[in-house]
Order: structure tokens, then C-alpha cells, then sequence
């Protein structure tokens, strides 16, 4: 009798918790939203719009579209067709967690630009921090500050700068590629994302391996494996436990952690161990620098400390920097008169065929404004995330505790009462001005926690950009189809096909 009244107890327990968690506190918030005129679609117990947020993607990813820059619909095709029904701000529902959709630049703004208070990260789960969760781009409190001051010391502009030669070099070598692959032909079509994901693996396997690249770009394969399943991972409710079951997916997964970080690791090893290290720049050796903090205390990282920062920025480097020059090498190619420009303004800068150089890079206003238009059309991160801490108030709303909230970059990028009725049309000289309002454009983040690896993603861009402008020109191929993803971050679903002629034979 007594172990059926415990066993009782226990179920009821369980029970009311779960009626608790997933029916009455996403009833009571939605009414609490509800009085503020903020609603959505209805919520479904336990996997809450998850399921809804996927057939959604498959519908938008199905099919492509006409070569239009108007892309919300495609990429976030939930917040496109919920804000069309419900308003520019929604809630919607992740499991048992709510979601309030944010479009608004000044609320965002306040989100950002709050240096540690009530709004923070919305932690990975155990799966999905495998691929880059475990550095900066998942750290929280002290830990974050520490890891921050030493990569801030790693991308100074200078420091970024001395890396130009090296950037240069494998621009270079691709373009060189692409000359063997023309042979005697006048033009021919080059699948130019393909060409760029390999080059961007080339820069930052040099930045940040040195003379060790080769075995960086084995890392970086290892790393795209993985990234098939931190998609499964952060578009699924998490599942306590499961992780552990001994699945092939689990397997896989756990296979290719253990790989990468036992290469990273090797590698940190012997940088430790080099008689150069004093003199080395690589990123590699600038993690494992001893770095003195505002009150003089030497601060340094352990081992996996930089085996976790590597694997971030290895991987989110090369998908930003890939990713930029694809779309702008589309838009120049679909805007010939920006492109002729652009190659103007780079010849007369730096000539045929020397490539900038951290003295003229500057000088080179048009393309970076190019760059600039380019990363607001088709910005790397469609949307950022953050969680409230406390119940607060925000903008006129008020905001519930543990409310998680969807920051919309690729919807601010393309809003109309922020960018004019053209805000789908590619105007680079709209960089020309100041902008209305600091968070319209958000490329990198903004505030204390904006990507640390701008300068090296905005100087890499606009190196290449102009090395390949000066020896190659471009048209839209017949074959491309348009089709924006998002994939981790922006990518063009099958390939941008261009068809390329060289400029100097």
C-alpha cells in the first residue's frame, strides 16, 4: 500500500508539473502578451511552433525564386507570414518557451547596447554548443569578459592588417585557378561560392595556423561534417538524455567532436612548443599570449579555452567571409555599371594587378560601400537571440521573465520605414550618408558583444573584392537559380553560377 500511494504521489507530482510548465504558463503569458495587442500563433503543448516553424522552411525551400533581393519571405518565411498576421511583433512558442518577435530598431537597440543586466544569451543545448557554442559566441559573465579582453588583443586592426599579405597571397592563388580553368576560352561559368568557401578556408587556415594550415583545413572538414547536425540540433525541441543513447547520429557526432578537438589540440601543443612563438602573428599563437588586464593581473587561456575559440572562429570566419563575397560578386554581376564602378575605383587605387595594401585600403570607398550594401541585403545571421533574466519593461511592453527574444536582422535590413521603398534594391550609395538609426544595420551584433572578428571578415572582403574585380568580370549565368537559405549562416541554396571573363590575357 505504501509504495502505491508513493507511486501515486510521484505520478501526480509529474503530472501537475508538466500541466504546469506546458499549459497553464504558456496560457497565463499569452494572455499577458494578449492584453498588450501582442499575439500569435496558437501554441501547441510541448513542442509548442516547432513544427509549424519547419513545414514552413520546407514549403519556402522547395522552390526558388526570381532574382529579386527581397528575401525575408524565403529565409524566415515564419516571421515574414506570422508578422503579415499578427504584426511587426509576435510571441510564438519553442517547446514551453515563448518567443517575442522584435523588429523594432530602438527596443533592439536597448537589447544590445545592456552590458549585463536582465537580457543574456539563450544558452545552447548539449548538442548544439559542439559546433562553436563553447567560445565566445556561448560564453556568459567573467568567463566571457576574460576570453573577450584576449581576442580583442588577437583582431586588433593592425594585427588584422599585418594578415593582408597572407590574404593577398591566397586571393592570389585562387584567381590563378581560375585563369588554368578558362583555358583558351573567352568566358566560361564558375560556380563562385564553391571558389570562395575554398579561398576563405585558405585565409583563415594561414591566419590561424601559420605554417600549419594544410592540417587546419582537415579541421575545417571535419568541422562542416558537424555542422549538418548542430542545424538538426538548434531546429529541434532538446530532448534531455537522448544525446546519450547510442544512435549513429550520436555516434557520428560525438566521432567527429572528438576528432576535431583532438587536431586542434595537437596543434596548440606545437605552437606552445615552437622557438619562434615570440615572433609568430597567427591567431593560434595570439590565443596563447599572456595578456595583462586593466588591474595588471596576467590573464592567459588554458589548452581547451583555445581549442574552443578556434573552433569558433574557424568555422563562423570562413562562413561569413564565403558567404559576403558570394552575394557581392551576384550583385555586381546583376549591377554591371556598379561592377565597372567598382573596378574604376580599384585600378585607379592600386592599378591592374597589385592587390590593396594596408596604406590604400582606405581608399577604396566605393567598394566598401559595396560590401556594406551587400552584408545589409544578405546579412550572414538573419536574427540573434537573447532571454530575459527578470520581468522587465521594453520599449512600452511588458516582458515576462525568461522570455526569449528574436532580434530579426534580415527583416530589419530590408524594412521600408527604415530604408526607403527601395530597401530591396541594391544602392550602395545609400552608404554614403549617416544612417537614421544605429540599429538598422547589424551585421556583426551590435554593442559589447558585436562579433570580435569584424575587421578581419570587412578587410578580407574588400582585399578579395577587389583582386578579383581587377582580373575578372562577371554576368549572371543562365543556369543560376535563386535561392537564399539559411544554413548556420546565409547561403545561396544550389550554388551562384556566374559566368566569368578575364580581363588580361
Amino acid at each position: 500500500m505504501y509504495i502505491l500511494l508513493v507511486s501515486i504521489v510521484l505520478f501526480l507530482t509529474i503530472f501537475f508539473k508538466f500541466v504546469y510548465s506546458n499549459i497553464w504558463v504558456p496560457w497565463r503569458i499569452q494572455i499577458h502578451f494578449g492584453k498588450q495587442g501582442i499575439t500569435g500563433p496558437p501554441d501547441r503543448p510541448i513542442i509548442g511552433n516547432a513544427t509549424d516553424i519547419r513545414h514552413l522552411y520546407i514549403e519556402a525551400n522547395a522552390k526558388a525564386i526570381p532574382l529579386s533581393h527581397d528575401i525575408v519571405y524565403r529565409v524566415l518565411p515564419y516571421i515574414h507570414r506570422w508578422s503579415l498576421e499578427y504584426g511587426k511583433m509576435f510571441v510564438y512558442w519553442f517547446g514551453s518557451k515563448p518567443r517575442l518577435a522584435i523588429t523594432d530598431p530602438v527596443m533592439i537597440k536597448e537589447v544590445l547596447m545592456n552590458t549585463g543586466g536582465p537580457f543574456r544569451k539563450v544558452g545552447f543545448t548539449p548538442v548544439s554548443k559542439l559546433l562553436f557554442g563553447e567560445g565566445l559566441v556561448g560564453l556568459e559573465d567573467e568567463q566571457w569578459v576574460v576570453h573577450r579582453r584576449i581576442a580583442n588583443q588577437a583582431f586588433t586592426i593592425e594585427r588584422v592588417k599585418g594578415w593582408l599579405p597572407e590574404i593577398a597571397l591566397n586571393v592570389n592563388n585562387v584567381l590563378e585557378k581560375w585563369e588554368e580553368m578558362k583555358g583558351g576560352m573567352e568566358e566560361f561559368e564558375l560556380d563562385v561560392h564553391k571558389q570562395l568557401r575554398l579561398m576563405t578556408v585558405d585565409v583563415i587556415s594561414r591566419t590561424a595556423f601559420g605554417s600549419n594550415f594544410e592540417e587546419g583545413k582537415r579541421i575545417f572538414n571535419l568541422q562542416e561534417q558537424q555542422m549538418h547536425h548542430f542545424l538538426q540540433a538548434v531546429s529541434s525541441v532538446y530532448i534531455p538524455g537522448y544525446r546519450f543513447l547510442p544512435t549513429k547520429t550520436n555516434r557520428e557526432r560525438n566521432r567527429l567532436e572528438n576528432e576535431t578537438r583532438a587536431s586542434i589540440k595537437a596543434l596548440v601543443e606545437r605552437e606552445k612548443n615552437n622557438k619562434e612563438k615570440e615572433n609568430s602573428t597567427n591567431l593560434l599563437s595570439l590565443l596563447l599570449s599572456s595578456y595583462k588586464n586593466q588591474n595588471g593581473e596576467i590573464e592567459t587561456l588554458g589548452v581547451e579555452e583555445v581549442v574552443n575559440e578556434c573552433k569558433t572562429f574557424y568555422f563562423a570566419g570562413m562562413e561569413t567571409s564565403a558567404n559576403l563575397l558570394t552575394w557581392a560578386l551576384l550583385l555586381l554581376a546583376e549591377h554591371q555599371e556598379w561592377q565597372d564602378r567598382a573596378r574604376e575605383e580599384v585600378i585607379n587605387v592600386c592599378g591592374h594587378k597589385t592587390p590593396p595594401a594596408a596604406d590604400n585600403l582606405t581608399e577604396l570607398k566605393l567598394v566598401g560601400m559595396i560590401v556594406n550594401e551587400t552584408l545589409r541585403l544578405y546579412p550572414p545571421a538573419v536574427m540573434m537571440m537573447r532571454r530575459t533574466t527578470k520581468r522587465l519593461t521594453l520599449g512600452k511592453v511588458d516582458v515576462p521573465e525568461d522570455t526569449q527574444l528574436q532580434l530579426s536582422i534580415v527583416a530589419i535590413h530590408h524594412d521600408k520605414e527604415l530604408w526607403g521603398e527601395d530597401a530591396s534594391s541594391f544602392n550602395p550609395m545609400r552608404f554614403s550618408e549617416p544612417r537614421k538609426h544605429l540599429a538598422s544595420f547589424l551585421p556583426f551584433g551590435l554593442g559589447p558583444r558585436i562579433c570580435v572578428g569584424q575587421h578581419l571578415a570587412l578587410i578580407e572582403a574588400k582585399v578579395a573584392l577587389a583582386m578579383i574585380i581587377q582580373r575578372f568580370s562577371f554576368m549572371v549565368s543562365p543556369t543560376y537559380t535563386h535561392a537564399p537559405m539559411m544554413f548556420v549562416s546565409l547561403n545561396p541554396q544550389f550554388g551562384v553560377q556566374l559566368l566569368v571573363r578575364s580581363l588580361w590575357n
